[in-house]
């Protein structure tokens, strides 16, 4: 057999090898973070000290902020440090911890807003049953289903990669440490790896999207049926902004786990939109156009 290096670190190339680029980068970025984590705290505080929040939308929205949070919290700060940093290394642990949280996250927010579409389906379409059909106890199981969906898959999916040995390269064309830029470092087959990542991949969009578009068409055909047409512009602009982050935020992720990695630069623009800009764009769209929410704030700030 050939005698073979095996890496216990990965460099990340990162988006750009200019100084001067990385420095406006590390500019951008901390600026994004930074909202994105006063923006998703700010949400969950205000739902927990405002008692006219405690319904079944916000407390969906509550762990969305949180997942936010999380989400953005496991790839930019790591990122952060390797624009400013010479050496721009993780550990093989540390990469493959990267890898599992950031799957984690994002596949228990994909759970998390079939959801919140099923939810808002409920409140437009059948307003008088809502309080009934929408109560706590099925608030519960859904959030804690989305979490061990979002759990079973990052699993299944990492538990294999402690097999694989990465000899053949150790420099990852990417800013974060995600599954379908780690597996073609491997010097063992990863054929079964990259099959089982698509194939969930596939199955938990096919679980969860045709839920969340059945959800909307029905939300947009009740709107259509209104007889108010200022209640009708009001409920289509917001589920329409609703609509678009979804979508956006399902084009990239399925597009990034399901195409072959190339390492080009589209694809960290794409991982950009769905792990860092969703998180940023969340509070904003799902929350703060809300006028509740305005005035939940008002309240807060006068006590």
């Amino acid at each position: 057999m050939n005698n073979l290096t095996v890496f216990s670190e990965f460099i990340l190339l990162g988006l750009s090898a200019d100084p001067h680029a990385q420095a406006l980068l590390f500019m951008l970025f901390m600026v994004i973070y930074l909202l994105t984590l006063m923006g998703n705290l700010g949400m969950i505080l205000v739902i927990r000290t405002d008692s006219h929040l405690h319904t079944p939308m916000y407390f969906f929205l509550g762990h969305l902020s949180f997942l936010d949070v999380c989400f953005s919290s496991v790839t930019v700060p790591k990122m952060l440090q390797n624009f400013l940093s010479q050496e721009k290394s993780i550990s093989m642990w540390g990469c493959i911890t990267q890898s599992f949280f950031s799957m984690l996250s994002g596949g228990t927010e994909v759970c998390l807003l079939s959801a919140m579409a099923y939810d808002r389906y409920a409140a437009i379409c059948y307003p008088l049953l809502y309080t009934m059909t929408m109560n706590r106890p099925l608030c519960i199981v859904m959030v804690s289903a989305a979490w061990v969906m979002g759990f079973l898959n990052t699993l299944v999916n990492n538990v294999f990669i402690h097999k694989l040995q990465f000899c053949e390269s150790n420099i990852i064309s990417h800013f974060s440490c995600e599954l379908p830029s780690l597996l073609p470092l491997s010097c063992t087959d990863p054929t079964t790896n990259e099959l089982l990542l698509s194939g969930s991949s596939v199955f938990m969009g096919l679980l969860t999207l045709p839920l969340i578009l059945l959800s909307y068409s029905r939300i947009i055909s009740a709107i259509l049926s209104m007889h108010s047409s200022g209640g009708q512009g009001k409920v289509f602009s917001t589920c329409s902004s609703h609509l678009t982050v979804v979508l956006l935020f399902y084009g990239t992720a399925l597009f990034r786990y399901i195409s072959p990695p190339s390492g080009s630069l589209l694809e960290q623009v794409v991982s950009i939109q769905y792990s860092v800009l969703t998180s940023l764009l969340n509070p904003l769209i799902y929350s703060l156009k809300n006028q509740e929410v305005k005035a939940a704030l008002q309240r807060m700030l006068r006590k």
